[in-house]
């Protein structure tokens, strides 16, 4: 199987399955020098890690990162960064059940057509447990950030659970760390609670909408047409688990306004140009404006519930399957930490293209259009 890497000045491979001895990533293109320790990214898995609330898969995973290579004394050597989660908390045997039947919903039947061989246990390589390296490679890709553009924040939260959004006039950025949701809305976390624990009693599950939010992002990163950065971003947040569908800034909802309305006036301030609204998500032609990035996703219910689903089995017999084992009843909270990794990869790997390619920024304002 190919295709287990993103990027390319900061690149990142995954590997490992769900219920083998481990799972990790390979970070290559992070500079020589920085600072980097196991806490300081064990920080960041601890945020995703399973187990954490009575909202998620009570598959109990420490997540504990092991740093392989690419340190020495404490900094980063300019070579490749290995990093290593061990699965400790594996129940192979709740899959046994489902080994010659196809889960509807999941990617066992696609899996099956492509390679003929899958891994019932968890799902191999298609589980969500592999964005446990994903974090870890994001943890590596925020002090890319930290070094190239001190100031610049990725932020996550769960802006809609089912069909129940947030009141965005409450927004409160502390509260996200606050409640077990990551929401920024307080109101919304108490009904939130009330709402899926009745779904997961019942063993069912529902979708979630997260938003994530680069702030300080410096305006220059992309390129037009086949290296854009909202092009990178929605590839990034695509390639998450059970996420079918993306949009920046307003995204869908543009298509209701009009030209007056979506056009993001410019004004020129103290500090040089603003801009009076944010409906482009921070990003024109591919580029980021020095405004907010906005990403925003939709994660489906996860198949995984107790109620029989139809399907089909190895022989083409119709037959019923009830998904057993540990499962998330909306893993759009989980999912959260790693929108934040996927954005983090991403504007670590533009600001190290930028640097290449540009060094600094060419265009100035405000002094007679010269550079």
């Amino acid at each position: 199987m190919s295709h287990n890497s993103f990027g390319h000045m900061f690149r990142v491979t995954t590997w490992g399955e769900s219920h083998g001895p481990a799972l990790g990533c390979t970070v290559d293109g992070a500079p020589s020098g920085l600072p980097l320790a196991e806490a300081e990214l064990q920080h960041w898995l601890d945020r995703r890690r399973p187990g954490t609330s009575r909202y998620t898969t009570q598959r109990r995973e420490p997540d504990r990162v092991e740093i392989l290579s690419g340190v020495f004394e404490g900094v980063t050597t300019g070579t490749p960064i290995q990093l290593m989660i061990r699965n400790t908390d594996q129940r192979s045997k709740d899959y046994s059940e489902i080994a010659q039947k196809f889960r509807p919903g999941h990617a066992d039947y696609t899996y099956w057509m492509k390679y003929g061989i899958r891994d019932y246990r968890g799902g191999g390589r298609s589980s969500a447990r592999e964005t446990a390296a994903r974090v870890a490679a994001g943890g590596v890709a925020r002090k890319v950030i930290e070094a190239l553009a001190p100031g610049c924040t990725v932020t996550g939260a769960m802006v809609q659970m089912g069909p129940h959004g947030i009141d965005r006039t409450a927004w409160d950025w502390d509260e996200i760390e606050r409640n077990p949701f990551w929401t920024p809305d307080p109101k919304a976390a108490t009904d939130w609670a009330g709402y899926l624990d009745g779904l997961r009693k019942a063993g069912s599950s529902v979708g979630a909408v997260v938003e994530v939010v680069g702030r300080g992002v410096p305006a220059g990163l992309g390129a037009p047409v086949y290296g854009k950065l909202d092009g990178d971003l929605a590839a990034a947040m695509m390639s998450i688990n059970a996420v079918k569908g993306v949009e920046i800034g307003d995204g869908f909802a543009a298509a209701a306004l009009t030209g007056e309305e979506n056009a993001d006036e410019i004004f020129m301030g103290n500090d040089g140009p603003r801009f009076g609204a944010n409906h482009a998500g921070g990003v024109l032609g591919g580029i980021s404006s020095g405004q907010d990035v906005v990403v925003r996703f939709a994660v489906k219910p996860t198949s995984s519930i107790l109620t029989p689903r139809r399907t089909v089995d190895l022989e083409g017999r119709e037959t019923e399957i009830v998904t057993k084992g540990r499962h998330d009843p909306c893993v759009g909270i989980r999912a959260v930490p790693v929108g934040e990794a996927m954005m983090a990869c991403v504007l670590a790997d533009h600001l190290l293209r930028h640097r290449g390619q540009q060094g600094a920024n060419r265009g100035s304002i405000g002094k007679g259009g010269e550079p």
